[in-house]
């Protein structure tokens, strides 16, 4: 049984959120409160498996009172958020303290609307209740070749030499839960002059420009969100909007992005074995795949094809992972060239680059 302790100052999403896990056979509510304050003691007193918790509550806001959580007693936490700016924001800084994930605040109006939601948080507590915490840092170590200043500002293009098919390598990566500080690891390891690099993260449309943004922020390259018909270029790396699945084609001699408002697939958009399929018929064996932690099955059999047409494949090891589902399937499929430690797998990528 997962005991759950429900954080939020709004009596209503605290009573909806009760019935949604009492209808989870192997979901138990052990407890509510209304702030960290009463959290704290309750979290002493019953022990849960598992925290929901709200940003924006009465005497300590979420986000301290998560730093403070995850540095002196590190559980599973899942964020209740708004879907605003602010709230992307505040959303991508909780999980860089340590949230496993997230959701949006409930929608109580529609009954249908709600069932979904209801069906996606047991889900995400049912991950978070087996995936790996690991304690705060508060000296968050820097990768060796970050940028330092400011960078909130996403340029154009830092690099002019285009694409070249026959000559340029490019890096298709992949992620999911997990992924959004996965990711910025990665890219934090790389050289500016590193290959292009396109990345499909599961993640709602509303905190994609603030990950594009964070993911700059963390890299010497030059992250934005895509754009359709963009050219891809050496040193920039293309983020996929979170309402459509992000493909690389072929325009005579160069390659684009290509943004495709279609079907969810493996319950995701973007999917990430829609853009390696993409990337294994038009790139074939000048590819790197890269598969980061992740629940479920997204991405193995794009890199199975990958694979098929000759491409390196690096996928994060169980140890290191949030959650080893997706790379865990890909490892499954033997289609995987090298099983790495996360901090191991920006040299690999600069290796296999040169």
């Amino acid at each position: 049984m997962i005991k759950v302790l429900i954080v939020d100052d709004s009596a209503l999403v605290r009573k909806v959120l009760s019935r949604i896990f009492a209808e989870a056979p192997d979901i138990e509510v052990v407890g509510t409160a209304a702030d960290p304050l009463f959290a704290r003691d309750k979290i002493k007193k019953l022990n849960p498996d598992v925290l929901t918790l709200d940003v924006e509550m009465p005497r300590m806001d979420g986000l301290t009172f998560l730093r403070n959580l995850m540095r002196l007693r590190p559980m599973p936490v899942v964020m209740i958020s708004s879907v605003t700016t602010q709230g992307a924001v505040q959303t991508l800084t909780a999980l860089e303290l340590g949230a496993v994930d997230f959701l949006p605040k409930p929608q109580m109006g529609d009954g249908g609307s709600l069932q979904s939601y209801a069906d996606e948080i047991i889900a995400k507590v049912r991950m978070a209740a087996r995936a790996r915490v690991r304690p705060l840092v508060e000296a968050r170590k820097q990768p060796a070749t970050a940028v330092s200043g400011n960078r909130t500002a996403m340029p154009g293009n830092a690099v002019t030499q285009p694409f070249s098919p026959g000559q340029s390598k490019l890096i298709a990566l992949g992620a999911s839960t997990g992924g959004t500080e996965a990711i910025k690891d990665v890219v934090g390891g790389l050289a500016a002059t590193s290959p292009a690099m396109v990345v499909s993260q599961h993640l709602p449309a509303a905190f994609s420009e603030s990950f594009a943004r964070h993911v700059h922020q963390a890299t010497p390259m030059n992250a934005c969100l895509t754009r359709d018909g963009q050219e891809i270029m050496p040193g920039n790396i293309y983020i996929a909007p979170g309402d459509r699945h992000l493909l690389v084609a072929r325009q005579g001699q160069k390659l684009v992005c290509r943004l495709q408002d279609g079907p969810l697939v493996n319950r995701h958009k973007p999917a990430v074995d829609v853009m390696f399929r993409s990337v294994a018929e038009n790139v074939g064996s000048r590819v790197i795949g890269v598969l980061l932690t992740g629940i479920g099955a997204d991405g193995a059999k794009g890199m199975q094809e990958m694979h098929a047409a000759g491409a390196a494949t690096v996928i994060q090891d169980e140890a290191s992972s949030v959650v080893w589902g997706m790379p865990g399937e890909a490892f499954k499929l033997g289609c995987v060239n090298h099983v790495l430690a996360l901090d191991q797998i920006a040299g690999k990528i600069t290796t296999l680059a040169g």
